[in-house]
């Protein structure tokens, strides 16, 4: 699980009068006490990679504006949602997912976009650095899908077939592999998922993440997309998610 500066500058208000009598007699006023805002809740994590590094799955300009722009858009709306409602101060993030329902739209919008993509970059690494499925995970994916053939074809499905904006997963629910997806940056941790379970492996399917290089081949992405799974890291997930 992902667990996931403004500064006031005080003013010195020294008075150095011209009089030594007046100074005697009328002391300077102290300085402004300094204060400081709160840290950010939630920041925005590095990427693990250069952002040319997936390329040619994925190429560099996609990465920095993916990352830089719509990532921190989401962690920066995510802040400003958090400290208008103290109640929620120093809560997790998962925590905040856990009853979206209850919470204004800004805190299910952003935290979830916040949680996808901070996930979503540890499940990519360069081609030919992402490993492969363990003994493990290989066995449960024959179990519930039937084949590895089968199983990304499913998920390529569910990709594929989401309307709009939206998330394809492969997660943990009641001891087995399940594939769901969702729209928006709805995530299977929140309260109000359709399909709830620990997530394992996803796919953002905005068009943000692949039309500078797709266009509108959401199936030429999910092709590619392939080549820069980062399976130790879901082997990792999967491990933890038992």
């Amino acid at each position: 699980m992902i667990r996931p500066l403004l500064f006031t500058s005080a003013l010195a208000l020294a008075v150095l009068p011209a009089a030594s009598v007046l100074a005697q007699s009328t002391p300077a006023p102290a300085a402004a006490t300094r204060t400081e805002a709160p840290a950010a809740a939630f920041t925005l994590p590095a990427l693990p990679y250069a952002f040319d590094a997936l390329d040619p799955a994925i190429d560099a300009e996609t990465m920095q504006i993916h990352h830089g722009r719509h990532h921190k858009a989401y962690v920066d709306n995510l802040n400003a949602a958090v400290a208008a409602d103290p109640a929620l101060a120093g809560l997790a993030i998962e925590d905040l997912l856990g009853r979206v329902s209850t919470l204004p739209a800004a805190i299910r919008n952003n935290g979830g976009g916040h949680w996808n993509h901070s996930l979503f970059w540890t499940l990519l690494a360069p081609v030919g650095q992402g490993g492969e499925p363990s003994p493990e995970l290989s066995a449960a994916i024959t179990r519930d899908f039937g084949s590895m053939e089968a199983f990304k074809t499913a998920f390529n499905q569910a990709a594929t077939t989401r309307f709009g904006s939206g998330w394809a997963w492969l997660i943990v629910a009641d001891g087995k592999l399940q594939i769901t997806s969702t729209p928006n940056q709805d995530n299977p941790l929140m309260d109000l998922a359709e399909v709830r379970g620990a997530p394992v492996l996803a796919v953002d399917v905005w068009e943000h993440a692949y039309y500078l290089k797709y266009q509108n081949k959401r199936a030429d992405y999910l092709t590619a997309f392939w080549t820069v799974v980062n399976w130790d890291r879901v082997n990792r997930l999967y491990a933890d998610a038992q």
